[in-house]
């Protein structure tokens, strides 16, 4: 009996210690989580991330240790693409990406890049841009990988061109938001978004950005979202890119005053931590 008692004890007592070693389920995200609110605005949830990549342009030389010139000498559209001609600092804080046209005849536009520099997976990418003035100019912030299109409709094993802004000036009161996949050819796909505004050509700063996670894509202007999808999401690293083009997209580029010019004030991305 003594020995039955003693067993019991020893079961209940174990019985009782796996209840206790047993873990909480996990706790669900609070419907006050910043990340899961509609419409999502950066101010509420940049402070609960981690900042990984900034230049705020400062100094009188591009730095090398991030950027490069991208699709140098190569012809886009009605321009020839030439840092060197056109990108610079102003050595007031800011980048300084033109479109030229050149005493010979010829335009000039510039593509500056982080291509092997930096990638980024997932996160908060940021700019903070002033618009250019012209007509025929295409301005761009964008994320980009060299394998996009090499595979048919399988951005997140290949990557997307994800345009966190577009300009042009033939609608100077809006911005383009888009992502592309799937290449450039016959299997080429896109979703995009228009988005109006009264003061995007007030010659003033604005700020454009993206939070990018593995369900969807949302896009921001001025701390506003404007625009998100869950098509053509990558799911590898993307490099940035600042760019000029004239591409005929932007309007009549013979009618355009040259230089023309789109400014930078900084670039800054984050991650979850």
């Amino acid at each position: 009996m003594k020995n039955s008692v003693s067993i019991l004890i020893t079961i209940l007592l174990l019985s009782c210690a796996k209840k206790n070693d047993v873990p909480e389920p996990p706790t669900l995200p609070s419907k006050t989580d910043p990340f899961l609110q509609k419409p999502l605005k950066p101010a509420d949830f940049i402070g609960l991330m981690t900042p990984v990549f900034s230049d705020d342009f400062n100094g009188t030389t591009i730095d090398a240790s991030k950027w490069s010139y991208r699709a140098d000498g190569s012809v886009r559209g009605y321009a020839t693409v030439s840092g060197s001609k056109t990108i610079s600092l102003d050595g007031k804080g800011n980048l300084v990406v033109q479109t030229i046209k050149d005493t010979d005849g010829k335009y000039y536009v510039g593509q500056l890049s982080t291509d092997g520099k930096f990638s980024q997976k997932y996160g908060y990418f940021e700019c903070r841009a002033k618009m250019q003035k012209s007509l025929g100019t295409h301005s761009s912030f964008w994320l980009q990988t060299n394998t996009m299109g090499s595979q048919a409709d399988n951005a997140l094993a290949v990557g997307a061109e994800v345009d966190i802004f577009e300009y042009l000036k033939p609608n100077p009161n809006a911005t383009y938001h888009t992502v592309h996949w799937g290449g450039y050819g016959a299997t080429h796909k896109s979703e995009s978004k228009i988005v109006p505004s009264e003061t995007i050509n007030d010659g003033n700063f604005h700020t454009f950005g993206l939070l990018w996670n593995n369900v969807e894509y949302v896009f921001f202007v001025d701390g506003t979202e404007v625009f998100r999808t869950s098509k053509g999401l990558s799911g590898i690293a993307e490099y940035m890119i600042l760019s000029t083009e004239l591409t005929g997209f932007g309007g009549d580029y013979t009618k355009g005053v040259y230089p023309d010019e789109v400014v930078f004030d900084y670039v800054k991305t984050y991650q979850f931590k």
